[in-house]
């Protein structure tokens, strides 16, 4: 099969404009109650509260969870997962587990656009944290997998992944920013590669080679995330 070069750059990726607009409303609040959600698992890690109140937050949190239960309609309500599927480079990421500002599980990962590449920062946290004091490789292995599915899917032909291979050169630290680059190294029929970098200063990291097999997502059916009212 004949082996194209990727273009340069891409005519998807040098228009891609990221909406900066403000959250307003219903969006705003959870995008709030998120962050808030963060920093409380992150500061469950270390801390040193007194029992009365961890039961005290415990009882409350029960609550509030209890309440929110019966609001679940069983869909979500804005953008997608992950941005290889989306079809639009402008789409709300906001339930990524890697970029989701709405989703408490999220560092986040902030992705964006230079030139012919993606680039990206994260601060993890020590609710990410492996080896003391570093993130979790599973971690770093997911944002890799983000971060080059961005850029592939800038070739107008998205992909699922074929393939992800991630070479830990040094461990990544927690609690400073980090960065990531990727770009697409090559397209060959159905298959598009990429490649990325984690820098933590002046360190390489972690480097990543993926393959990705364009898909035809109109093929995918999508469905609640489960039955409303269901538990």
């Amino acid at each position: 099969m004949e082996e194209t070069e990727a273009p340069e750059p891409f005519a998807r990726l040098s228009t891609w404009i990221p909406n900066e607009a403000p959250p307003e409303g219903q969006r705003a609040a959870l995008l709030r109650l998120a962050a808030a959600m963060r920093k409380i698992t992150e500061g469950l890690m270390d801390m040193d509260a007194p029992e009365a109140d961890l039961i005290a937050a415990a009882e409350a949190s029960e609550r509030f969870a209890e309440h929110l239960e019966a609001t679940r309609t069983g869909r979500r309500s804005w953008g997608f997962g992950e941005t290889s599927p989306s079809g639009d480079t402008r789409a709300l990421f906001d339930h990524s587990p890697l970029l989701g500002m709405a989703n408490p599980v999220a560092p986040p990962l902030k992705l964006w656009v230079e030139g012919d590449a993606v680039a990206g920062t994260a601060v993890f946290g020590k609710q990410y944290e492996g080896p003391p004091g570093h993130v979790h490789g599973g971690l770093v292995a997911a944002a890799f997998d983000e971060a080059l599915g961005m850029v592939q899917a800038m070739t107008g032909q998205p992909g699922m992944t074929g393939t992800l291979t991630v070479r830990y050169r040094r461990p990544t630290p927690l609690h400073i920013e980090v960065r990531f680059r990727a770009r697409v190294e090559r397209v060959d029929g159905r298959k598009i590669f990429a490649s990325g970098t984690l820098h933590a200063g002046e360190t390489l990291c972690a480097e990543a080679e993926g393959v990705f097999i364009m898909t035809d997502y109109g093929r995918f059916r999508v469905e609640p995330d489960r039955p409303a009212g269901k538990g």
